[in-house]
């Protein structure tokens, strides 16, 4: 095989997954998997051995499992880990205990899916691998699980009423990378803060829930999953559902609700960036601050510039600190960021602009 094809090892204790997995990953000729580890602990041996490109880890195995796999492959030899979690509410709890001990990214598993389903998933997995590949980057640097990265310094909340506020929303953005990046924006945030907040990540309908109990548990603000027809509160936290689209609607002149649907059927994302960033603009004109984070694509992209258009503000990540400089640099390329910032800053940056 060509040595510049992107070096893939499978850790999964079923021997079905293994196969299946092999199979998706090689159907891209530019990708090989050079082994494949029945538990975490063939599977720290092989990575230390092998010196993968990209591991691709499930969790639940015997002996080593695969948050203790992720542990020692981290600490000694720090590698990027796709985790390969189960589509239901537990495994997106794992996958998230996995991106706290070092993983990059995750991918939701369901062996009983369609065909077309099954398809999607080797579309992601095959995406992610390259687009990681790629990056030839992996921080050494990760929180202890469960744990927020704590900030430079303090942030203080800017002590205004909503009323005099120059941002009186924020819309978030991500996709591969971003539940760990979303995770240290948010928990850096003061508490004190009266303004509402929209996260929309590229998620499975399983994790969205999960994903917005862990925030909540780790930050200020109180962070809940989007629900149909709730109205739009100060201060909290609304994560979007996975596999439908959140926008937010304006009722008289003070008074702001939730729509939740599925609709457009053929949208590329569920959710779609995009989408709510129009909404949230379209809502608080002149009042919106967008905020793109790490992720594959540029979905995102329109929403800015319409908030722009709308006189609204804009900040993106660096390239430096994104997992996938994708939809932050589709964001910079378009002109469209007023400010560009590194992660551990953007807490920082978002309280200034509200």
């Amino acid at each position: 095989m060509s040595n510049d094809r992107i070096r893939v090892l499978v850790v999964d204790d079923s021997a079905f997954m293994r196969r299946v997995l092999k199979e998706m990953i090689e159907s891209d000729q530019s990708i090989e998997v050079i082994g494949t580890a029945r538990d975490g602990d063939e599977g720290v041996e092989m990575a230390l051995s092998l010196n993968p490109d990209v591991v691709t880890m499930d969790i639940e195995m015997p002996n080593v499992n695969g948050l203790e796999a992720i542990g020692a492959i981290m600490e000694r030899r720090p590698t990027p880990i796709i985790v390969v979690s189960s589509l239901t509410h537990e495994g997106a709890k794992a996958a998230f205990d996995a991106l706290d001990r070092g993983a990059i990214d995750y991918i939701g598993k369901n062996l009983l899916t369609s065909a077309i389903d099954i398809l999607k998933i080797q579309d992601e997995l095959v995406s992610k691998i390259k687009a990681i590949a790629s990056r030839k980057r992996i921080s050494r640097k990760h929180s202890p699980a469960g744990a927020p990265v704590a900030p430079p310094q303090a942030i203080q909340p800017p002590g205004r009423g909503f009323a005099t506020q120059k941002m009186a929303v924020v819309v978030i953005g991500a996709s591969t990378g971003g539940p760990k990046a979303v995770q240290e924006v948010l928990s850096n945030l003061p508490e004190g803060l009266d303004t509402p907040f929209f996260v929309v990540i590229h998620m499975p309908k399983a994790f969205t829930k999960a994903f917005a109990e862990r925030l909540d548990g780790i930050c200020s603000l109180e962070v809940k999953e989007a629900e149909n027809g709730e109205k739009v509160k100060p201060g909290y936290v609304i994560v979007s559902q996975g596999g439908m689209q959140m926008r937010v609607r304006r009722n008289g002149v003070v008074d702001f609700f939730v729509d939740v649907s599925d609709m457009p059927y053929d949208s590329i994302y569920k959710p779609s960036v995009d989408i709510s960033m129009v909404s949230v603009a379209e809502a608080f004109p002149g009042r919106s601050l967008g905020v793109i984070l790490t992720g594959m694509g540029h979905d995102g992209r329109d929403g800015m510039r319409f908030i722009k258009e709308k006189g609204g503000k804009t900040l993106a990540q660096d390239e430096a600190t994104s997992t996938i400089y994708g939809m932050p640099k589709a964001v910079i390329e378009a002109g469209l960021a007023d400010k560009v910032a590194p992660i551990e800053k953007m807490a920082a940056e978002i309280v200034n602009m509200i």
